[in-house]
């Protein structure tokens, strides 16, 4: 049987048979207890990825993207009398800011260019100066040119400063290291669709239980409030409708991470692809953008070949059935990156290599 396309992109991911076949069984209404059930179980399974946040977290389930996740834990965790450090080094943490500029948040953004590290001498200065400050955000995994960003040395800035983090782990959530208590974290975002390897359609947060239970709301919107699927979910049942399909899916998803050995064993196989193909691809004149040891184990991202846009370079790869991914903004039209979540069989790195070195002349 041959193999299906090959999504080299940072989620949706390629799914396993076993998470496919889970849309194979029958209906299921998300009202029902067996349906609660499922959601109780999948809380479970989530807030156990991690040693760290298996005690004293929960997690809270939503319909909708990771973007949905992280806008509701920015827009129901930061109160109104609160101030909210944004930290951003590529679009999905100026992402945050803008989703704190529409809520109404008062924050204070501090930024540097996409290919550079956080800023956290500047975040410093505003730790140490403005009182006012109570939350502290930043992504971990920043996509825009796959660079892992340095956490340990966040967390250590609010701890210093007892200043509560929140997270967004979109794309590191079940795939790199996360210290819950060692950073501070409050909460975190994430989504079914990127290191789990389940399907799009479902995130969540993982919060800490005593900030739910011993503080308010601060959502100005009915569908972004955490509080209230924090509420519902105590007995398995939201206050909308959940994608029930997605969420078995889901369910198999963390089955099958834990059958393949949890986060540590994922992180490892990731590193292992995302290493040789930067190693073979500099070696056919395709240079990695960032330095080697500040790529996540999951994604990386390459000057552009010469001679190749990005469309071309696309479309080249999508013939022999790979599809990968842009740069943005500016970035647009001087790298492409690649993305190793999912089945990605040994075979098929094989594959997508021979690709490169007939596309490159290095055959």
């Amino acid at each position: 049987m041959s193999r299906p396309t090959i999504l080299l992109n940072p989620g949706p991911v390629t799914i396993t048979d076993r998470v496919r076949n889970t849309f194979l069984q029958e209906d299921l209404c998300h009202r029902e207890p067996d349906f609660a059930e499922l959601i109780l179980d999948i809380k479970k399974r989530l807030a156990r990825v991690y040693e760290d946040s298996a005690e004293g977290y929960q997690a809270v389930l939503m319909t909708g993207s990771g973007t949905c996740a992280v806008e509701a834990m920015i827009s129901s965790l930061v109160p109104k009398d609160g101030k909210l450090l944004v930290i951003a080094n590529g679009v999905y943490g100026e992402r945050i800011a803008e989703m704190a500029e529409v809520h109404g948040k008062n924050f204070v953004l501090v930024k540097a260019p996409w290919p550079e590290a956080m800023p956290l001498e500047e975040a410093e200065r505003h730790l140490q100066n403005d009182p006012e400050i109570s939350h502290v955000t930043a992504v971990h995994n920043e996509t825009t040119t796959g660079r892992l960003n340095d956490m340990d040395a966040l967390g250590e800035l609010c701890v210093k400063y007892e200043k509560k983090l929140l997270l967004d782990a979109v794309s590191s959530f079940a795939g790199e290291r996360i210290e819950f208590k060692k950073w501070n974290i409050t909460a975190l975002a994430s989504t079914a669709n990127k290191c789990i390897h389940g399907v799009p359609g479902l995130c969540f947060v993982l919060a800490d239980e005593r900030e739910m239970e011993k503080s308010h709301s601060a959502a100005d919107s009915l569908y972004l409030d955490l509080f209230s699927y924090y509420e519902k979910q105590k007995t398995g049942f939201s206050p909308f409708t959940q994608a029930t399909h997605v969420a078995v899916a889901l369910q198999e998803a963390l089955l099958e991470l834990e059958d393949s050995g949890g986060w540590q064993m994922r992180m490892e196989r990731y590193r292992s692809i995302s290493v040789k193909l930067r190693d073979e691809l500099d070696k056919m004149g395709i240079p990695r953008f960032l330095q080697e040891n500040e790529y996540s184990s999951m994604l990386s991202s390459f000057h552009l070949p010469e001679g190749y846009s990005y469309e071309q370079l696309h479309d080249k790869l999508r013939e022999a059935g790979f599809v990968i991914y842009a740069g943005q903004g500016g970035l647009f039209h001087q790298i492409f990156r690649i993305a190793n979540m999912g089945d990605i069989r040994d075979e098929d790195v094989e594959r997508l290599l021979r690709t490169f070195r007939q596309i490159t002349g290095a055959a």
